[in-house]
């Protein structure tokens, strides 16, 4: 997400600095996503997960007869040295196979697209949707970052949630996503990104506006309750937790009595609808065998998940580290 108001962005979500793929990054979610954008986004519901099918592990065969071998490996788009480092089991896939498919190919995104995306139609305004008290707080923080006026202005309330809520990588990592994308087109891969930057946007415009207005608030209150999540994430992801990482939206609604049904909205557009469209996507490649899919761990989770969905359509599926 970027250039005209260069934010760095998907899970915190973005800094303002130079160069389409960082804002990019805010877009992302997934988790799991939003492909790099707030590490806080939940991915859960109201299941009891502790019987789910797939509710631990991130690194996935993927088999069916007369065909190579997949894999499934669940990334996590917080910026840190400790998840940074893609595991060797995974480097060792992905050098055998012959698709790299993943969220978005964060790379080649057109600057002018993502303020398009990001901007609200029809002339309308933050400030109008949101009020003038929490409009001046927006304003303050990403005019710090160096977000124009009339970027602000005009931003949607998810976007702005995201802007808010980026932070920047303390130690210079790169994030795992990236890397992988870097190592798979070292070994020209065919590259399969399994939603355009317009989907990704459009599943962020579907949650309700009043759902996007509550998170808005959310990070503007409580951004050191939810930065204070991220080591929490980091240590559930590498004991590949995918149940504690789907429990957020739980622990943020016993601390914020009314929260959870606006991240109940956001987990269903966010994270499960877009689950559908990656399986989608995945059907005609994993025919052929060979594709190493690099997704939020969180797309992975549950019965819901894509582990789930390809088990159901008579892959085998079993965790292969």
């Amino acid at each position: 997400m970027r250039e005209r108001h260069r934010p760095r962005g998907c899970a915190p979500a973005v800094q303002a600095t130079a160069g389409a793929p960082d804002r990019v990054r805010r877009v992302l979610l997934a988790g799991g996503g939003l492909a790099l954008a707030a590490p806080w986004l939940p991915a859960g519901g109201s299941v009891d997960r502790s019987r789910a099918r797939f509710s631990r592990g991130l690194f996935w065969r993927v088999s069916r007869a007369g065909v190579p071998d997949s894999h499934a490996f669940g990334t996590i788009h917080i910026v840190d040295a400790r998840v940074a480092e893609p595991p060797a089991a995974a480097l060792d896939a992905l050098a055998v196979s012959r698709t790299f498919a993943m969220e978005l190919v964060t790379d080649r995104i057109i600057d002018d697209r993502m303020f398009d995306i990001e901007k609200l139609s029809g002339g309308r305004r933050l400030e109008t949707l949101i009020g003038a008290a929490d409009f001046e707080r927006v304003r303050s923080r990403l005019a710090a970052q160096g977000v124009s006026a009339h970027a602000i202005e005009r931003m949607k309330p998810w976007a702005a949630m995201l802007a808010v809520s980026r932070t920047s990588a303390r130690d210079g990592s790169v994030p795992l996503d990236r890397r992988l994308l870097a190592a798979a087109r070292a070994r020209r891969l065919r590259l399969q990104p399994l939603e355009s930057l317009e989907e990704q946007a459009a599943s962020f415009d579907a949650v309700p506006l009043a759902t996007q207005i509550a998170l808005l608030r959310h990070v503007l209150d409580d951004r050191d309750v939810l930065e204070g999540e991220t080591e929490a994430t980091i240590r559930a992801w590498l004991a590949g937790d995918l149940v504690t990482l789907a429990r957020f939206p739980e622990r943020m609604e016993a601390r914020f009595p009314g929260l959870g049904a606006h991240y109940r909205e956001l987990v269903r557009h966010l994270i499960h609808n877009r689950t559908v469209l990656m399986h989608f996507r995945l059907a005609l490649p994993l025919r052929a065998g060979g594709v190493f899919i690099a997704v939020g761990a969180l797309h992975l989770e549950g019965d819901r998940g894509l582990l789930a969905m390809l088990a159901d359509d008579g892959y085998g599926v079993e965790r292969a580290a």
